[in-house]
């Protein structure tokens, strides 16, 4: 593979402020340039950045054609929780965007596409226990709708315009470096940034919810591996699934005290604790560890740690 020249688009949300790092990291800055619909805040002003809205497709189209893109990352999307509010802006920021990107793909010839699947995209008669890869779908949410539809989207893409796009369904995500953006599992994030600043914590949902979890650090990883991974081992062309642990608010809220004695959580569950019951509680992600490799570095304990050592400088 030759020099790349790559697009992140929705830089500025939880992952894609990470993964733009990561992609820094990996390929230079020069050669990674971050968009999103707002100016850039933290580090993201320390790279190249555009503002840039996906569904104006004549500006997009002519800043895809101006910059010779190899790879895109279109990770602009509107969150499970969030989406229930606007159920039509979401349906058409996250469908109408990812199709728009996969037809620019195929015109400007872009080597590889990535896009987010999700766990919003199984259902209430999926198995809850180490869902399976091939599993019944039968999401709740506009976001679990939008996310099942889409991967039928990239798939057929692959197989009738010949375009190498590839895609995860991620857990729950947890990072330190920017705040919650409206996910059902985002409790996950906010706590360590409450147990830190107020020392006690209202979870909306239940304390036995178990939900597939991930640190962002694994997250970003997974990524920049699947798509680092040579097109032949890749086999499945919807989304892989991929986990590095499950947990419950009353599991994490003890791992905290370990650290904070002091720290109290209560609960007082809302409509959010609906779409995390709709969910898997563990995942089966076999396939992604046979075809290309994919092991998770951090678990609940270490996570925990490594969060609580780095946010105190962030606040």
């Amino acid at each position: 593979m030759g020099k790349q020249q790559i697009l992140v688009i929705g830089a500025g949300g939880q992952l894609g402020s990470e993964l733009t790092q990561g992609l820094w990291n990996l390929h230079g800055k020069e050669n990674v340039i971050a968009t999103d619909i707002k100016a850039p805040q933290g580090i993201l002003a320390t790279g190249n950045f555009e503002i840039l809205d996906v569904l104006k497709e004549e500006a997009f189209s002519e800043f895809i054609r101006k910059n010779k893109f190899t790879q895109i990352y279109h990770l602009a999307a509107v969150l499970s929780a969030t989406g229930e509010k606007n159920p039509k802006f979401a349906w058409n920021l996250n469908m109408n965007s990812l199709i728009q990107v996969l037809d620019i793909a195929v015109e400007y010839k872009i080597e590889k596409v990535y896009w987010p699947s999700s766990i919003a995209a199984f259902g209430p008669t999926t198995p809850k226990i180490k869902t399976p890869q091939d599993t019944v779908m039968d999401p709740t949410t506009i976001y679990g709708i939008s996310k099942q539809a889409g991967e039928r989207w990239c798939e057929w893409y692959y197989k009738n315009r010949g375009l190498d796009v590839r895609s995860l369904r991620y857990p729950g995500l947890i990072g330190y470096k920017t705040k919650p953006g409206g996910g059902t599992t985002d409790y996950a994030v906010d706590i360590f940034f409450k147990a830190l600043t107020d020392k006690k914590f209202e979870c909306f949902l239940k304390p036995d919810t178990y939900l597939p979890m991930m640190y962002m650090d694994d997250a970003v990883k997974a990524t920049i591996d699947l798509m680092e991974a040579p097109a032949e081992k890749i086999n499945e062309r919807a989304s892989y699934n991929i986990s590095a642990m499950s947990f419950c608010p009353s599991e994490i809220a003890t791992e905290i005290r370990k650290h904070i004695p002091e720290f109290e959580i209560t609960y007082n569950p809302d409509f959010r604790q609906a779409i995390a019951d709709s969910w898997p509680r563990s995942i089966n992600d076999s396939a992604a560890r046979i075809d290309w490799g994919w092991e998770p570095k951090f678990d609940l304990s270490t996570m925990t740690q490594d969060i609580l050592k780095n946010l105190p400088a962030l606040l």
